[in-house]
Parts: structure tokens; sequence; C-alpha cells
């Protein structure tokens, strides 16, 4: 859990550095007088109703309707091909486990009939490579593929919720404003209680500079 952990401050602070926009204010002065300008009081200015807004929610609906769609409107249209590979593996080893399933399953009901029943009407349908397995091997074989095949739709769900997981995450963090207002300071401690070592991440407002332009 302390490497996971570490991980994931890793993983945090990449989002922090990739996300950060530099925001320069302004200060004009007309007559002996300074006014200040910046980025802030423009968006306070203009009205609501004009600003379009990123919606997570809208991220997680669509995630949750079609896998990479969430992604598509947060435009990281990147990920679209991790989403899809992702559900891709689960997907192909259902369809390999669930064919041999149906193949173990056939030859394992074949074998117990000719060997209990006297029945070997269905031995000549039984896969090449399944003849000559007895029934009880065939019965161990069809349980281990029916197992992975089951934990294979599991697998394709988790991806799925990882998927609308993402969208969301990314979704929050689309307006998240980290400007030359803030520091950020990344350094690693060590907790002597639990003699274990650990990742500090410290995030403090800057006093905005200010650069005086002149007007004559």
């Amino acid at each position: 859990m302390k490497f996971v952990s570490i991980i994931l401050m890793i993983f945090l602070v990449t989002v922090l550095l990739s996300k950060s926009h530099a925001q320069n204010s302004k200060t004009i002065s007309v007559a002996n007088s300074v006014v200040s300008v910046s980025n802030d009081s423009i968006k306070k200015s203009t009205p609501d109703s004009l600003i379009k807004k990123h919606d997570p929610r809208k991220a997680t609906r669509r995630s949750a309707i079609i896998p990479g769609w969430g992604q598509a409107y947060n435009r990281e249209y990147w990920k679209i091909p991790l989403v899809y590979g992702a559900l891709a593996i689960p997907a192909s080893l259902y369809v390999y486990n669930d064919n041999w399933y149906k193949k173990t399953k056939y030859a394992y009901e074949a074998k117990y009939n000719a060997e209990y029943n006297n029945d070997t009407t269905g031995l000549a349908a039984i896969d090449p490579q399944l003849k000559g397995l007895t029934s009880i091997s065939l019965q161990t074989y069809r349980n281990s593929f029916r197992r992975d095949r089951d934990y294979t739709i599991l697998f394709f769900l988790l991806a799925w919720g990882l998927n609308v997981v993402d969208a969301t995450v990314f979704g929050h963090l689309k307006d998240f404003d980290v400007s030359s207002d803030l520091s950020m300071n990344v350094k690693p401690n060590f907790n002597p209680i639990t003699r274990s070592p650990g990742l500090s991440l410290t995030l403090s407002p800057k006093k905005p500079e200010h650069k005086l332009y002149e007007v004559r």
C-alpha cells in the first residue's frame, strides 16, 4: 500500500505539471493612476451564460454508455485506443475460453457416455486435440475454461469501470487552475512512528507579481 500511495502521489504531481498554464497580470498607469487588470477580473466581468463550462457529469455518463466517449469529451483523444485496448484483452480471452469450454464440455459428455453408458455415437465429433484425454481430464479442463471465462467477464466490467473513473477524474481536473499564483513543493520525508518513507506535496499561493506599464 505504501508503494501504491507513492505512485498515486507521483501521478498527481504529473497531472498538475501537465495542466499548468501561465497567467500574466498587467497594470496600466494612466494620468498618475494605476489600474490592475487580470484574467480573473476579465472572467468576472463576463456573464456566466457566455462561459461554456466543462461538465464532468457529461464525461461520466458518456463513458458509461460508450467507452471512450467521455475521454473524447475531455479532449483526451489519445486515451481512446488505450480504453479499447484494455477492453479488447478480456473480450478476446472470453471468446477463447468460451470456445474451449464448449469443446471440452461436449468431449467430456461424449467420453462419459462412452465409458459408463456404452454410447459411442458422440465420439466422432470430439475435437482432434481432445480425443486422447480421459473423461476425468476433460472434466478438469472444462472447469478450468469455465472459471477463466467467468473471470474475463469481471475483468471486462472492471476495465469499463476504470474507463468511467478516468473520464470522471480528468473531467473534474479539466478546469482545475494551476497558474503562476501557486507554488508546489515536493519533498521526501520519513515517518519515525511507522518507520516508513513517504512523499509530501505542498501547494501554497504566491503573491502576484505585477508589471507596470506607463502610458505616455
